[in-house]
């Protein structure tokens, strides 16, 4: 396919694309589901799972293989840009009035999963094949504890935010735990695929690329006051233009020193100077990358993922395993850090509810593995049905968490529950 050819494919198959995943975020609204969960089964829907799977030759006709990589940097676009706003607004959690039980559950929420995972895999690496020839158990075994012990933060975020939950000590807590959580796990993940890298090379150019990176961040962040004044001074089209080329560079730079993309949009988010002039900036940002971009890279992982692959007996158990100690060692681990930090019963369970969705961000983990040759389709297939399995949970169980109490309240307002006095 000649590259004048590509250009009208790419076209209809992102019209294609954001139709359905309108359309499927439509029907799962009315279910109570977020918008990211119906964008999440649209890329499913798409691939061969089911449009492969029932009309193979419309699947090939829209997605050809030489497309693939044009969808592939069009939803690079849209996470970058997901992943900075993610850590602009990671500064912004509530940690500091919630500090200690927040790292309590955080801390729960990211080793208990991670150990779980971790032995789940050496016990069937050898039962299961479902792990790539020539990476070592222990990077297999660190990749599928990293991606249990993620929590979909801003998934999180838009959860608290459209039930009307910031003002509750729940909301509060969820927000400060997952903000500390995604971050802990964007390290350990950097240091999986590092630990995945051929000789010492790629360790040295990470370690040593991650020590300037961390000395610009600082530099940035001490400077932050002096650049929002340049920033207020700028035209707002020089501004939003100096904001990408910022973006961008910081994602070419952790891309090329083997930590991705997403990593230096995050930290540069985090760092990024405060004014109202960047927070408009950064606002024209989102409703293109988030209504356009973002829904190309749910698709580009659906074509990715043929749950037919998990027919075997044995790779049914193995999914079944993962999704029941991502649960436990997510929901369970982070209710009882809650209990054990002195909340009360129904905030934890609030609270481990929350916690325990993975969402868009395990799906960027899992890609990143799928990329770096450290995941098989099989093993890509079995944490898609983590991650999806884990999100649609959330709001239902909200839902049947705020019932029960209303019942044992005789009526009284479910939003009471958890309220900061």
């Amino acid at each position: 396919m000649s590259t004048t050819e590509l250009g009208p494919v790419f076209f209809l198959a992102v019209v294609v694309i954001l139709l359905v995943c309108r359309l499927v975020g439509r029907a799962l609204r009315a279910l109570g589901q977020p918008p990211v969960v119906g964008e999440m089964v649209a890329g499913v829907v798409l691939g061969p799972s089911v449009l492969g799977l029932l009309a193979p030759g419309v699947e090939t006709a829209l997605f050809p293989q030489e497309l693939r990589p044009a969808l592939y940097v069009a939803g690079q676009i849209g996470l970058v840009v997901f992943m900075f706003q993610t850590g602009y607004e990671f500064r912004s959690a509530p940690v500091r009035t919630v500090a200690k039980p927040a790292a309590m559950i955080s801390a729960a929420g990211i080793f208990v999963p991670l150990a779980m995972g971790v032995g789940l895999t050496y016990a069937v690496h050898d039962r299961v094949d479902v792990f790539p020839a020539g990476v070592s158990v222990a990077v297999s075994a660190l990749f599928v504890g990293v991606t249990l012990a993620i929590t979909a933060f801003p998934m999180m975020a838009r959860i608290i935010t459209e039930r009307g939950l910031t003002g509750t000590r729940f909301g509060s807590l969820s927000l400060a735990s997952g903000a500390v959580d995604d971050a802990l796990a964007w390290v350990l993940l950097a240091g999986v695929l590092s630990m995945a890298g051929s000789g010492t090379g790629p360790l040295v150019l990470a370690l040593g690329g991650t020590a300037v990176l961390v000395a610009v961040l600082a530099l940035l962040a001490r400077s932050g006051n002096r650049m929002a004044g340049l920033a207020d001074r700028r035209h707002p089209d020089e501004l939003l233009l100096i904001t990408v080329i910022a973006l961008f560079l910081a994602a070419w730079y952790t891309d090329r020193i083997g930590l991705y993309a997403v990593f230096g949009a995050f930290s540069l988010g985090v760092v990024f100077p405060r004014s109202e002039a960047v927070d408009r900036a950064i606002a024209a940002l989102g409703p293109i990358s988030r209504i356009v971009f973002l829904p190309l890279f749910f698709t580009y992982s659906g074509l990715n993922t043929d749950f037919a692959l998990l027919a075997a007996p044995g790779l049914l158990l193995f999914t079944a395993g993962c999704v029941v100690l991502a649960v436990l060692g997510k929901l369970g681990a982070c209710w009882l850090a809650a209990r054990l930090a002195g909340e009360e019963g129904a905030v934890a369970l609030r609270v481990g509810t929350l916690m325990n969705a993975r969402g868009l961000m395990q799906l960027i983990a899992i890609n990143i593995g799928l990329a770096a040759g450290i995941v098989t389709p099989s093993m890509f297939a079995v944490l898609v049905v983590v991650a999806l399995v884990t999100t649609v949970m959330a709001t239902p169980m909200l839902t049947l968490w705020d019932r029960i109490d209303a019942r044992r309240t005789a009526g009284a307002p479910a939003e009471r529950v958890g309220a900061v006095p």
